[in-house]
């Protein structure tokens, strides 16, 4: 059990069955009447994001988000799997769990997988990755503006913006939290 006023940042409980996270919190003392805690907190789940007051007194059960580093195998219909590398076990996950970052993971890269007991409800991709350009129109010669992008394909399907230079059969860095291109990839 978790005291309201030992809310901190990043915190989970559970409340009223569902599992939420502290955004934020402010202990507030005014001039009359008893102290509150006013917080802003995040359903973990469905990613609901609420306001509301608390009596410090209260306590609430600590819900425990188990982040565990998962390899992606496959994907077969709708189902994506992914292997613990301790146990060898394959955990499928529904598409609908997946975020759109999940656009630029290929098979074999490692994704943090959080679960609730036993349920898996999300998975982050690696905030990097280094993805081969399938498909890119050449640059035109003389259009040579500041931040000139053009689109291009790169092997996971996905769609990005790239400079000019960059041309099928390169490898790229990219941020898959914004899809934003970041450079050459080092190899």
């Amino acid at each position: 059990m978790i005291s309201v006023s030992d809310f901190r940042n990043g915190i989970t409980f559970e409340m009223d069955g569902k599992v939420m996270q502290i955004v934020e919190f402010q202990h507030v003392k005014p001039g009359k009447g008893a102290a509150f805690v006013r917080v802003k907190m995040k359903n973990v789940i469905t990613g609901g994001v609420t306001e509301t007051t608390f009596n410090p007194n209260d306590k609430y059960p600590t819900a425990y988000i188990e982040r565990k580093k998962m390899e992606f195998s496959y994907a077969d219909g709708n189902l994506y799997y992914f292997m613990d590398s301790e146990t060898y076990e394959l955990v499928p996950v529904d598409e609908a769990t997946l975020d759109s970052s999940f656009k630029f993971v290929k098979e074999n890269d490692t994704c943090t997988v959080l679960s609730y007991k036993g349920n898996v409800f999300s998975v982050e991709a690696p905030n990097f990755v280094d993805l081969t350009v399938t498909k890119a129109d050449p640059g035109v010669k003389g259009d040579t503006a500041t931040n000139v992008t053009k689109p291009a394909t790169v092997e996971t399907g996905a769609e990005v913006k790239v400079p000019l230079f960059i041309n099928e059969g390169d490898r790229i860095t990219l941020d898959t939290r914004t899809g934003e291109y970041l450079g050459r990839a080092k190899t």
